[in-house]
């Protein structure tokens, strides 16, 4: 049992950027680059692994031969994790909840978190409604262009970090970079794109009725996870979220850091900043800013040295 080092699927979507290929090392062609899907099996964009012996095979495929991976919680792969780098707006959009998703659309639904890894001077991001409002109510106000006076726009920086359960209408705004973790999805309803036009000339879908079905027609709630943090000279470690698809822990390493991959679940870890070494027993593996790891479950004792920013995902 190895260590897998991942290689994303990229997504040209119009509002992206370049600061995950000039920053972050990812080598696509095409341009913008707006999201790297960097742990994932859905069939719209699978990660590929690049060491080892399943070296240039999708996840997925390494899933298959080896369900054993997942560990003892699992017989799906119930998560995605991106970058996204919003050089423009998103759209204005929803996603539904599972029972919603896998009666109509056959998949998950679409519970997320963002941790905000770099944002400009003023920016923001979409966060529910400012106060509660009838389904009637804002179907009237996005037929007449007006849904933007009824969102709750709530200034970001560095650090900053948000739960987005299905059903909230949420926006990420212009300059804002992000690492997304989410269920294991990609339905995404648009209730509002600004009119905008994408490289055919055409006006984007937009997913009206669907999204009003699914939607929660108030101010996002407030979910106050338990931030447990622990400090000492050799690491700080933060969990940032804890629902119940995943748990997600920032750790800033200084000199080295322990942990333990049990046989209930496999672990990811996103390098954000920074520079290590991760090993286990006899195998070592370089990883910096932009890299991302599958931990296979069962896989036991780690140990990363060096200096970097990581944010370990677990199921």
């Amino acid at each position: 049992m190895h260590m897998l080092k991942l290689s994303p699927a990229g997504k040209d979507y119009l509002w992206g950027g370049i600061r995950l290929k000039t920053e972050y090392h990812k080598k696509f062609n095409f341009s913008p680059l707006a999201e790297t899907w960097e742990c994932s099996v859905h069939p719209d964009g699978a990660s590929i692994v690049t060491n080892g012996e399943h070296a240039g095979m999708t996840l997925d495929k390494v899933i298959q031969l080896h369900p054993e991976y997942l560990g003892k919680k699992y017989n799906y792969f119930p998560i995605l994790v991106k970058l996204i780098d919003a050089e423009k707006d998103l759209s204005i959009q929803v996603h539904p909840d599972d029972a919603y998703a896998r009666y109509y659309e056959h998949q998950n639904g679409k519970t997320e978190m963002w941790y905000v890894m770099d944002a400009v001077e003023n920016a923001f991001l979409i966060h529910g409604f400012e106060k509660n409002f009838t389904k009637q109510e804002i179907k009237q106000a996005i037929e007449n262009h007006e849904i933007m006076k009824y969102l709750h726009k709530v200034p970001v920086q560095k650090g900053d970090v948000f739960y987005i359960p299905a059903g909230t209408v949420h926006a990420i705004g212009k300059g804002v970079l992000i690492a997304e973790i989410q269920e294991n999805s990609n339905i995404t309803y648009r209730v509002y794109d600004y009119n905008r036009l994408d490289k055919n000339g055409n006006k984007r879908e937009l997913h009206i009725k669907k999204a009003l079905q699914v939607m929660h027609c108030r101010p996002a709630s407030e979910i106050n996870f338990d931030k447990n943090f622990f400090k000492n000279s050799d690491y700080q470690i933060e969990t940032l979220c804890n629902c119940q698809y995943f748990e997600t822990k920032k750790i800033i390493i200084k000199n080295k850091f322990n942990f333990i991959v049990k046989t209930d679940s496999f672990q990811v870890l996103l390098c954000l900043d920074g520079m290590s070494i991760l090993h286990h027993e006899q195998e070592f593996m370089k990883i910096q800013k932009g890299d991302c790891v599958f931990l296979p479950a069962g896989l036991g004792i780690c140990k990363i040295c060096g200096n970097a920013e990581l944010l370990k995902i677990k199921c």
